[in-house]
């Protein structure tokens, strides 16, 4: 079996039901959800399973999802069935709100970085956002779009925040602060995040 087609040598590429520029909005939307798929795997292997199973447990379902959603994105049928539901949305808060319990409360922004799993998961965070910007201006141009992955992209990145502080905080790493930082979180609460919404 050979790797390449060469049905893209002029610029082209399939999408679930058409051909479009490889350029297309759609492209740059689910083309960044793989490129975030990356980041997740390059994560993975950067945590200890003795220390980050439950982590470990999450990243693999998130990069199935990822497909999923990438996958709704490329989907231009006239008949269409998403495979991303509301439940990833409702699970990731779950692991939020658990995630948040165990790590120290934050007062001020915090800069990325620590352990290279944490690089990784901040890393994955900037990507998941240029994701959602992308599907934003897709869903502006095009009727079409599932509105569930803006908001699983929504929630992943909040999740991948949590996660880079447990990547720190269970093996004795802080939190490195922004030294020009105001005060910006209330003391022991952390709904807003690091990413300036």
């Amino acid at each position: 079996m050979k790797i390449y087609t060469k049905t893209g040598d002029k610029g082209k590429t399939s999408l679930i039901g058409g051909r479009v520029d490889k350029d297309d909005l759609r492209v740059e939307a689910y083309g960044t959800m793989d490129e975030l798929n990356s980041f997740v795997g390059k994560a993975m292997t950067e945590l200890d399973p003795t220390k980050f199973g439950d982590l470990l447990e999450d990243l693999e379902e998130i990069q199935n999802e990822l497909f999923d959603g990438g996958g709704d994105l490329s989907n231009v049928m006239k008949e269409r069935h998403y495979k991303l539901t509301e439940e990833p949305i409702e699970v990731l808060e779950k692991r939020i709100d658990e995630l948040m319990d165990e790590v120290p409360p934050l007062e001020k922004f915090i800069l990325p970085g620590g352990s290279p799993a944490a690089a990784s998961l901040h890393i994955a965070r900037t990507v998941t956002r240029r994701a959602e910007r992308q599907t934003v201006t897709l869903m502006k141009a095009e009727e079409d779009v599932s509105p569930v992955v803006g908001r699983y992209l929504n929630r992943l990145s909040d999740y991948f925040f949590v996660a880079a502080r447990i990547a720190n905080s269970r093996i004795n790493i802080p939190d490195n602060e922004y030294v020009r930082s105001a005060k910006v979180f209330r003391t022991g609460n952390t709904d807003k995040k690091n990413d300036k919404k």
